[in-house]
């Protein structure tokens, strides 16, 4: 049997790497609050941005038209670094590694966050704001308790992980930027980008983002298949697991198959790894097709290629001084990036060699790993 802070230091291992279906049943729901503590602080900094939007400009929506003035670029700056800001805010959270300093972490959170919603919340009216901020922290904790949110705080931290890696994948993706050069230049689309609505948008992306997971998934299931029915591979782990809690857990007599909950999550995480290697680099190649697209784009040029369409676009509810066709555009081409990059990486054997092997390999350590704690905390 283990002690309860190695059991602890288990569970949260596991958290970690995106596999809450693996703790035992009732592990999920304990100390429910401070781990919903970097998630808290996250959302007190979008209302604490909303209150100092509302106090600078003295209006609850954000409408800006034409050439913006000082006060409106202020507005749009805080626009573009709310999400860094709540993301780094939530990471420092994070790392906070006592129960007791989490638990006054969102306390804090949830104070400022009420704050920053009668202060200013997304409408005027205090009870309205207070309603939403309730449905979201509820939100909040009943991901948490599902283990939803670990799987989601896995996949933003992997998301980052891999822009150190973007490099090579950048450079075999440039047949399609070559490609999208011809789609940017190309002023049928541009009429296309100006007269489609944003849902009908969204449903392309969809669309298209439908097809990339489905390579995705298709080479995950053949890849991973067989090492997911050998789950007692240990030879060679013991050194790889020293640092962890399984370092003095003792491997399972006999081999422990997954359950349905497990096989689906591991999957899950295998397939989110892969999609989030990808979308990096079709996020990086959107934006280089939305500066080029800032930098060519002036009034007659617009108007030549959306027969004088809006020179003005909406984000999020928010009306903004960039160009409704551009901000369709670069959309498009980002899920046509993902798509092709996707169905591209499926078949490269490179690709399978600098990012499939290693991820196998870590799935077999963690496997054992889930050996070791299944061997030493009984079910209930």
């Amino acid at each position: 049997m283990i002690d309860v802070q190695q059991r602890r230091a288990a569970d949260a291992w596991f958290l970690d790497h995106g596999l809450p279906a693996v703790l035992r049943p009732g592990r999920l729901v304990r100390r429910l609050w401070p781990r919903s503590a970097p998630a808290l602080a996250a959302f007190a900094v979008f209302m604490a941005n909303s209150a100092v939007v509302v106090l600078v400009t003295g209006k609850y929506t954000i409408n800006i038209e034409g050439e913006p003035t000082r006060t409106e670029w202020f507005v749009l700056g805080l626009l573009v670094l709310v999400l860094p800001l709540a993301s780094l805010v939530g990471w420092l959270v994070s790392r906070i590694s006592t129960v007791q300093g989490r638990t006054i972490a969102a306390a804090v959170a949830l104070v400022a966050a009420i704050t920053g919603g009668i202060i200013g919340g997304p409408s005027h009216l205090v009870v309205a704001d207070l309603i939403f901020e309730g449905i979201v922290i509820a939100a909040i904790l009943a991901l948490t308790a599902s283990g939803l949110g670990s799987i989601m705080s896995w996949t933003a931290r992997t998301t980052l992980s891999h822009l150190v890696a973007i490099g090579s994948l950048m450079v075999r993706a440039l047949p399609v930027l070559l490609l999208t050069f011809l789609v940017f230049f190309n002023s049928p689309v541009w009429l296309m980008a100006g007269v489609v609505t944003r849902p009908r948008m969204w449903l392309a992306i969809l669309l298209l983002s439908l097809i990339a997971a489905a390579f995705v998934v298709a080479v995950t299931v053949d890849r991973f298949k067989p090492v997911l029915a050998a789950p007692d591979a240990t030879a060679g782990r013991n050194e790889q697991l020293a640092d962890t809690p399984f370092a003095d857990m003792p491997d399972p007599s006999a081999p422990q198959d997954l359950s349905r909950a497990e096989r689906l999550n591991v999957m899950f995480v295998l397939a989110v790894s892969q999609l989030a290697h990808i979308l990096v680099v079709a996020i990086v190649i959107a934006l280089i097709f939305f500066v080029l697209g800032l930098i060519l784009l002036s009034p007659e040029v617009l108007a030549a290629w959306t027969r004088n369409g809006s020179s003005d676009g909406e984000v999020l509810g928010m009306t903004i001084p960039v160009p409704q066709a551009l901000i369709h555009v670069t959309m498009f081409l980002g899920a046509l990036t993902f798509m092709y990059v996707s169905a591209k990486a499926a078949g490269d054997g490179e690709y399978r060699t600098q990012f499939l092997d290693p991820l196998s390999d870590d799935l077999r350590l963690t496997l054992v790993a889930r050996g070791r704690y299944r061997a030493a905390i009984p079910a209930r």
